[in-house]
């Protein structure tokens, strides 16, 4: 008998009993008398015994796993909502596999393809910021997979959805700006497609329009969300007739670009500039000055996700979809602490 390909049929053969006994003897089934189970469980120890996962989905049309399309791994958010959604998972038996779209639609349709073909449970998608055409996340639904969106969300489908509250989590950072004495205060955003950018944006202009403070809109200027877009477009801001005096940047790594332009041209901060991302990076910590952010649970996010597929597979054609938002936190740190 080789070691690593131990089958039910294996361990009834060793202990002369039928391999429908073993199996539910495995299964803890109340038929079996506890001596023959402890026979069972020890000899399946023993031996390292593993169920064949194939054939137990064949069996139940289920593979008991998840899977999760994500920007970037390498984004301590996404990283952290990961976290969440295996934590909750794993207590209830499923697996989690994970694609990254590193920002390409054509890259999150391959990933959504190979979840299909992989025959997945259910698919939580964080949408990448090229996406705008939906027509494969709505096969998902037409196949009636369980799809839940978290933090970049696709409004034209009907699915649940886990979000931040964005729009008051901009609103409160340039309340925060304005507080501290910023009067022209720019703000980077990200596409326009993707909601997180929108909210927040409207957010910012919320905030200064409390403040009666005029929206200029040679302020907004939209970046790739990375740092070196936040550098080229922070140049331009310092280079107008009358430079900004704050930015609001729409995610932490654009804010790190903002920082790194400043340094550059010599702009003092916060004297001269004051900065604030949004994200709760680790690595807004690390900076000189720290930067101030606004932060994001995003492990409850994953929880609140694997959540919403587990319950849509438990009320099945009586599940009502519904969108799930939390708070953010306003971090304060150096880069805008001024008073």
């Amino acid at each position: 008998m080789k070691h690593g390909q131990i089958t039910i049929k294996d361990i009834a053969r060793k202990l002369s009993i039928s391999p429908s006994t073993v199996s539910r003897a495995l299964k803890n089934h109340p038929d079996i008398s506890k001596k023959t189970k402890k026979k069972v469980q020890e000899l399946a120890k023993e031996l390292d015994y593993r169920p064949n996962s194939v054939a137990l989905s064949l069996r139940s049309s289920k593979t008991y796993t998840i899977g999760v399309i994500i920007p970037e791994i390498a984004h301590h958010f996404f990283s952290t909502v990961i976290s969440g959604i295996e934590h909750i998972a794993y207590k209830n038996g499923y697996k989690v596999v994970i694609c990254q779209s590193n920002e390409s639609y054509n890259r999150e349709l391959m990933n959504t393809q190979a979840m299909l073909s992989s025959r997945v449970d259910g698919l939580l998608v964080s949408l990448s910021k090229e996406t705008n055409d939906y027509e494969h996340l709505k096969d998902i639904q037409r196949r009636n997979i369980p799809l839940v969106f978290f933090d970049r969300i696709c409004k034209e489908l009907e699915t649940s959805r886990i979000v931040i509250d964005d729009f008051e989590g901009a609103f409160q950072a340039v309340e925060h700006l304005i507080q501290q004495g910023c009067k022209r205060i720019a703000h980077l955003t990200g596409p326009t497609n993707l909601s997180i950018s929108m909210d927040r944006l409207s957010g910012y202009k919320a905030a200064l329009q409390k403040y009666n403070i005029p929206i200029d809109e040679d302020l907004v200027i939209k970046t790739d969300l990375n740092p070196q877009s936040g550098e080229e477009n922070t140049k331009k801001l310092i280079n107008l007739p009358k430079p900004p005096d704050g930015v609001f940047a729409v995610t932490d790594p654009v804010a790190l670009g903002v920082l790194k332009a400043c340094k550059k041209l010599n702009v003092k901060v916060p004297d001269e500039i004051s900065i604030i991302g949004f994200a709760g990076e680790p690595l807004t910590e690390l900076t000189e000055p720290q930067i101030s952010t606004i932060g994001q649970p995003g492990f409850e996010i994953g929880q609140l996700a694997a959540q919403e597929f587990l319950r849509q597979l438990e009320e099945g054609e009586n599940f009502i979809p519904e969108t799930k938002t939390l708070n953010s936190k306003l971090i304060v740190r150096e880069s805008s602490r001024r008073a």
